[in-house]
């Protein structure tokens, strides 16, 4: 199977040197990516700058800001069969960005802040027989804000993530899917949850490939 997964931050930047990011680490998108290669599937990995080597043996792409990581997404998306969003998107970037370091001034600044693209709904809104999965962090009502992205982005499953898992080597995550419904939380190593996620792909496929041979017949 050919599967695309997103992985670490965005940068969006205010002038040539300052930006805003969040503290996503990468590594749950790596381990999935590698744990995906591992069982066999030509892996696409699109990552945000971080501080991790590429799995061996996956096809690299790396992007700075969320413009950068949606137009990859979107030209690997058309020759995948599975996409896992766990990158973390600034939801937001400056509108007006400088193109060239602004000098330091005394005196609070304004910054005008406009939404970056929703690349998890613009692959779900094409996504046909493709399987997609989204990930949540949320710090309240976490299976109720999941659920309504799970909808939004049009995704097989999505993935709540913890909080405490940021820049760690260990999480926390429950699956939501339409047919089951939440599965009990899991916890342990990224790569453990990873070979989980990878799983439940596959049990996807087989899903989709059965019915799809029904509705043939």
């Amino acid at each position: 199977m050919k599967i695309l997964v997103s992985a670490g931050p965005t940068r969006e930047y205010f002038d040539t040197v300052r930006f805003i990011t969040n503290a996503s680490s990468g590594r749950m998108g790596y381990a999935i990516a590698r744990e995906a290669r591992r069982r066999g599937h030509e892996v696409t990995l699109v990552s945000g700058p971080v501080a991790l080597k590429p799995p061996r043996g996956v096809t690299f792409v790396p992007v700075t800001t969320a413009d950068e990581m949606a137009r990859a997404c979107k030209r690997a998306f058309r020759q995948v069969e599975a996409a896992v969003m766990a990158a973390a998107v600034c939801d937001d970037r400056p509108a007006d960005p400088s193109g060239q370091k602004v000098p330091k001034r005394s005196g609070r600044k304004r910054v005008v802040l406009e939404p970056t693209e929703d690349i998890a709904a613009a692959l779900g809104r094409r996504k046909g027989r493709r399987i997609l999965i989204g990930f949540a962090m949320e710090d309240h009502d976490g299976k109720r804000h999941a659920e309504a992205k799970l909808r939004k982005k049009n995704c097989d499953l999505i993935v709540l993530n913890s909080l405490d898992s940021l820049g760690g080597n260990k999480t926390v995550v429950a699956i939501f899917s339409p047919e089951y419904g939440w599965s009990e939380p899991m916890a342990g190593t990224k790569a453990t949850i990873a070979r989980r996620i990878v799983q439940r792909i596959e049990e996807l496929a087989g899903t989709k490939t059965a019915m799809g041979s029904t509705n043939a017949s």
